[in-house]
Parts: C-alpha cells; sequence; structure tokens
C-alpha cells in the first residue's frame, strides 16, 4: 500500500520517479491553479457587452475578427 508521500501529485506523469524538486513544482503549481480559479474576477467598468472578444485569441468586434 502506498503511503500520502508517495502518492503523485496531480498532473504527474504516472510510472515516472519524482525528484524532491519535481514533486514540489507540481504541488506548488497545483496550489496556484487553484487559487487562480478561487479569486473573485472584477467587474470591470466600461468594458465590452456580451462574450469576452479575445476569448479565441483574436479580437472579435461585430462579427469581424482581427488577428493580432
Amino acid at each position: 500500500m502506498r503511503s500520502m508521500e508517495d502518492a503523485l501529485p496531480e498532473n504527474a506523469a504516472p510510472g515516472k520517479t519524482l525528484t524532491p524538486a519535481a514533486r514540489r513544482a507540481l504541488e506548488e503549481a497545483e496550489a496556484r491553479r487553484r487559487a487562480a480559479a478561487a479569486a473573485p474576477v472584477p467587474h470591470e467598468d466600461g468594458g465590452p457587452r456580451g462574450p469576452e472578444p479575445t476569448r479565441y485569441g483574436d479580437w472579435e468586434r461585430k462579427g469581424i475578427a482581427v488577428d493580432f
């Protein structure tokens, strides 16, 4: 039976042995992801109505897409 120390962090490659630094990096990245997901998104004053116009990597306005 595996102990909690042997459990692989999320996003770790299965079957690979992790160094302590790699394990720490994966755990820190997971903690940052959780903190970012928990942070509330501030209200934008004067922003565009509707969906975010840059959601596909291009700026879209009134059906016209502009690639940066």
